[in-house]
């Protein structure tokens, strides 16, 4: 079973990437064969500054070396490092009904957000088709709010099937109907978009700083509150067990129990959760040049993967003999 992955280095990752995403991306490593790829080619919708563009690759490369990625176990890559998948995203679009990308919720809501309205962020969903159809791809992971996503892909490859044959491998759909929903400081979803991430390898300070700055309602520290109504609580059943959980629900309730004290319960929580990573992080931080090795190693592997796709694709639309 194939599964694949990319994740946009768009930004500094987070707790909602860790959770939503990166923790069962690592988990899925064993037993399975897994493709996880960091999309600079859709980053480019968003990011216009170079140099912000290859520290935030570099960065997303080492938060999944850091929390566990094995580049053994698992192909890990730069997506522009497989030109392949643009030559398939441009044959793709050849077949792919214009009706079909503008039903696409994500261009419009990246509208509404007022990112430029551009070619590449509209036929976005084409190039994301092209990503996990050049891997044979059996199993794309997504939770709800990106389950369009896969099926966009599903059709474009059915459509192209049904033109020129059996020839791409139509992905199953595998939602995550568990998958975390991280609220943000602002009690939205967690979200560089949104500006209200809680970063996972911050410094001590900024943790802190972030942490304290979780919107809360008004009630005092006497005053009973509902725990499952404060994003405090929530961020901290992410990393709490089920007696320590039980034991702030309890105070909660009661009263007598301040927001501020729960908040430095959850930033010691964050900061301790993450220190063997961290440290991870800093050891491979010093080595730069055994990361791009890594990357560029498993360019390698999916390049041979892309290139039989793309010579079954050219022989089937009539560009190879």
């Amino acid at each position: 079973m194939r599964y694949l992955s990319g994740i946009q280095p768009s930004g500094v990752l987070h707790l909602g990437n860790y959770f939503g995403a990166m923790k069962r991306h690592i988990e899925r490593q064993s037993g399975h064969e897994c493709f996880y790829f960091i999309a600079d080619f859709h980053a480019l919708t968003t990011v216009k500054d170079p140099d912000s563009l290859r520290r935030h690759v570099l960065d997303v490369a080492l938060d999944y070396l850091a929390i566990g990625l094995d580049p053994v176990r698992t192909v890990f890559f730069r997506q522009s490092d497989v030109p392949q998948v643009v030559e398939l995203s441009w044959v793709l679009s050849t077949v792919t009904p214009m009706g079909l990308i503008e039903r696409c919720h994500s261009y419009k809501d990246k509208i509404a957000r007022s990112i430029e309205p551009t070619h590449g962020l509209f036929s976005y969903p084409v190039l994301m088709a092209a990503d996990i159809l050049i891997y044979d791809s059996d199993r794309v992971p997504v939770g709800k709010d990106q389950k369009q996503h896969l099926e966009v892909t599903r059709d474009i490859a059915q459509r192209f099937n049904a033109i020129y044959g059996e020839t791409l491998v139509v992905p199953e759909e595998e939602i995550e109907e568990a998958t975390a929903v991280v609220p943000g400081v602002d009690g939205q979803k967690m979200s560089k978009s949104y500006g209200n991430t809680i970063e996972m390898f911050a410094p001590e300070k900024m943790v802190d700083k972030a942490i304290k700055g979780i919107k809360t309602d008004s009630k005092g520290v006497e005053e009973p509150k509902d725990p499952n109504e404060n994003v405090v609580y929530r961020l901290y059943s992410l990393f709490a067990t089920p007696d320590e959980l039980f034991e702030m629900a309890e105070r909660f309730r009661k009263g007598g129990y301040g927001y501020g004290d729960a908040k430095k319960a959850l930033s010691r929580k964050v900061l301790d959760y993450f220190a063997p990573y961290r440290q991870r992080r800093e050891e491979l931080a010093r080595d730069l040049s055994r990361v791009r090795d890594i990357l560029n190693d498993g360019a390698k592997r999916a390049q041979a993967v892309a290139a039989r796709t793309i010579e079954r694709v050219y022989r089937r639309v009539g560009l190879r003999a």
